[in-house]
């Protein structure tokens, strides 16, 4: 059986690729509609935005373009990708991508919910969350498809130890990551909170 794909089968794929990508676009403006509707200001209320916060424990964290908790949208890419590729195997890369960006701004809306900042607030170490900026979490979603599309490319053991690497970065400097936001998240422990907790004193 010939491998040649006809020009009408070519059309045909990049007009459903155009249309996921669309769909991804659309995913993230309805997120950024519906986190206004939350409440969230557009952007830091300092009334400037920063390419970088590198205060993970000031007013600033999670206002910004980019901050210590960026590598875990990025490490949410390799996690979305892998995900859907294991469940979703005869479904397109677009397609994909769009069921991750769905997965993302679902997620950064739900974080931005009133119970979920006040959880964080009550049971980790983010005792001044207070909740993302519109632009913080349009940005978080960014840094995710940014994740995916490595995710896309590079050999299944060069993400893995991109993930792991960023993972160690963020433990050593913040004490903090994707792994102990998600523990702390579901079973918050006295001691690792105490722990994050004398880094920022």
């Amino acid at each position: 059986m010939s491998a040649f794909v006809s020009p009408p089968d070519q059309f045909e794929a990049a007009r459903r690729t155009r249309l996921f990508l669309i769909l991804a676009f659309a995913i993230v403006v309805a997120q950024a509609l519906i986190l206004y509707w939350l409440g969230r200001h557009p952007i830091c209320t300092c009334g400037y935005v920063k390419l970088w916060e590198g205060n993970a424990f000031g007013p600033g964290n999670s206002q910004h373009l980019s901050n210590w908790y960026t590598p875990s949208h990025i490490v949410h890419g390799f996690i979305f990708y892998f995900f859907s590729w294991a469940v979703f195997r005869r479904a397109s890369v677009a397609w994909r991508f769009a069921f991750a960006v769905f997965l993302e701004a679902a997620w950064e809306v739900v974080e931005n919910t009133p119970y979920v900042i006040n959880y964080y607030r009550d049971n980790t170490v983010s005792l001044g969350y207070v909740g993302d900026s519109i632009i913080n979490s349009v940005m978080d979603v960014i840094w995710m498809s940014l994740g995916f599309l490595v995710a896309t490319r590079a050999p299944v053991l060069v993400t893995i130890a991109l993930a792991l690497a960023m993972e160690a970065v963020a433990a050593y400097v913040i004490r903090d990551n994707l792994t102990l936001n998600i523990l702390m998240f579901i079973h918050p422990f006295e001691s690792i909170k105490a722990w994050q907790a004398a880094l920022g004193k």
